[in-house]
């Protein structure tokens, strides 16, 4: 009976829920660790909901979104229904576009709609415009009269205009007020203003903008002093329809924390903070560093025959432009033939012209998105990088000289190399400048299609050089 008994306790199984709980922050880097994360799923394969809910209570709007980015599909839609009550309601404005109206799909209307109602209106707007048009006119029937209005104005705007962009909550007062009425009144309202502002904006009887006064300000000065003496005399006003993209730059030259967005007869209608300006920023720089790889969007999350069919677009391109160069070296083909080695170095000329090439078009690419590029400095910027070109080439065609004898024994074929080099590195600096100060001139963008047109300059000029001179002066 005792081996029994003994037999019977044996090892004690581990229980989900009784063990230590993990950090969820990892201590070397911002967001969950690995190990919370897993701890969750451990939790929901044993459907241990009150654990989960317990250890999700305190997480952040974008901890709880990056927890949902990291988990399966059908994970992730259970989670959602364990933390319905627990998350933040923002937390679905943190998630990637695809997975949120994966998630949005799977909820009734009057759950996503008690979602909207607790977002600020730009946050509101943005996740209302991403539904289709019937989910959209369903969900705005269940908002409240003020959210309902805030989004309905909202989606007359245009797409990644300042209207798109703006919040509606932000503290205006009246030009004759003083410093002391001011601040009673803030403390008074305290319940019905934004959670965060950084300005308070000074309107005439009209609702016009005046100008606006940091916070600062009101709080260093004196309660007899009239608020419209300390506005600010270099205050920045938005247009309603300017872009985001001009949003952002206004910020960053003007170093602004945030700024008023009028309507076209001055009054003052929204406020744009500079928390939404980084996340412009962060979109317009993902979406360039998309674009240069002939990447539309960021598709991580997209089903995978979805990302294949978006993706075969640029390659079908590239494929065609590829042409080109096979062309070249066909006519050349009797050279290659009678010298193998040319087969083995001209690879060697096209990628050193479409890495060089590319180096220039990162730069002025985002020098042309920040505006540090225009018709004034164009043509310096151009010579810049035919020279920068010009002078990689001369390094590595006597680089490659030396490597070209060492093996192959033979002076032409090392100084024809050589010259190809320099050819086509200057033909890359040129290029990788000129081809996106073209496309932008026209009115487009250029981080989709340089990429291509330079690969084609390159590999076409890489060719021509190497088995042109090759030919010339080798048989």
């Amino acid at each position: 009976m005792e081996g029994e008994e003994e037999k019977e306790e044996g090892p004690e199984q581990k229980d989900p829920v009784t063990e230590q709980q993990p950090a969820p922050e990892d201590e070397h880097n911002i967001g969950l660790s690995d190990e919370f994360i897993a701890e969750i799923l451990e939790l929901e394969s044993h459907s241990y909901t009150d654990r989960i809910q317990e250890l999700c209570r305190d997480l952040s709007a974008p901890d709880a979104a990056e927890l949902l980015g990291k988990v399966d599909v059908e994970k992730r839609h259970h989670l959602v229904e364990i933390l319905e009550t627990v998350i933040p309601p923002d937390t679905f404005t943190y998630l990637d576009h695809v997975m949120m109206n994966d998630l949005l799909e799977h909820m009734t209307d009057p759950h996503v709609a008690s979602i909207v109602n607790e977002l600020e209106s730009d946050d509101a707007i943005s996740l209302i415009n991403d539904l289709d048009g019937k989910r959209r006119v369903d969900i705005l029937r269940h908002l409240s009269r003020k959210v309902r209005a805030a989004v309905e104005e909202g989606l007359t705007f245009p797409e990644q205009s300042a209207g798109r962009l703006m919040q509606r909550e932000f503290v205006a007062i009246p030009q004759f007020w003083t410093i002391g009425k001011t601040v009673d009144y803030l403390r008074a309202a305290a319940d019905s203003l934004p959670d965060r502002f950084y300005d308070i904006f000074i309107v005439d009887p009209a609702h016009k903008f005046v100008g606006s006064v940091s916070l600062s300000k009101v709080l260093c000065a004196q309660r007899a002093i009239k608020v419209d003496t300390l506005v600010n005399e270099e205050h920045v006003t938005i247009p309603v329809t300017m872009d985001q993209e001009q949003v952002a730059f206004q910020f960053r030259r003007k170093d602004l924390l945030s700024a008023p967005v009028v309507d076209d007869d001055n009054r003052l209608i929204g406020v744009v903070t500079v928390d939404d300006v980084v996340d412009v920023i962060d979109a317009e720089a993902e979406e360039d560093i998309l674009k240069l790889g002939g990447v539309t969007d960021s598709d991580i999350h997209r089903p995978t025959f979805s990302t294949a069919r978006l993706r075969s677009t640029w390659l079908t391109v590239n494929l065609m432009t590829a042409f080109l160069a096979t062309a070249v070296i066909s006519m050349f083909s009797d050279s290659i033939e009678k010298l193998v080695a040319l087969a083995a170095l001209m690879p060697i000329v096209a990628s050193m012209g479409g890495n060089a090439g590319t180096q220039t078009l990162t730069v002025v690419i985002r020098a042309l998105a920040t505006k540090e590029v225009s018709s004034a400095n164009a043509v310096r910027v151009v010579l810049k990088e035919c020279i920068v070109g010009l002078m990689n080439g001369v390094f590595f065609a006597l680089l490659m000289t030396a490597v070209v004898f060492y093996f192959y024994q033979d002076v032409k074929l090392a100084l024809v190399m050589a010259a190809a080099l320099i050819f086509n590195l200057f033909a890359a600096g040129c290029a990788g400048a000129i081809i996106p100060l073209i496309i932008s001139k026209a009115g487009l963008d250029p981080a989709p299609s340089s990429a291509i047109f330079l690969t084609t300059v390159t590999d076409v000029v890489g060719f021509m050089a190497f088995l042109g001179l090759a030919t010339l002066f080798l048989f």
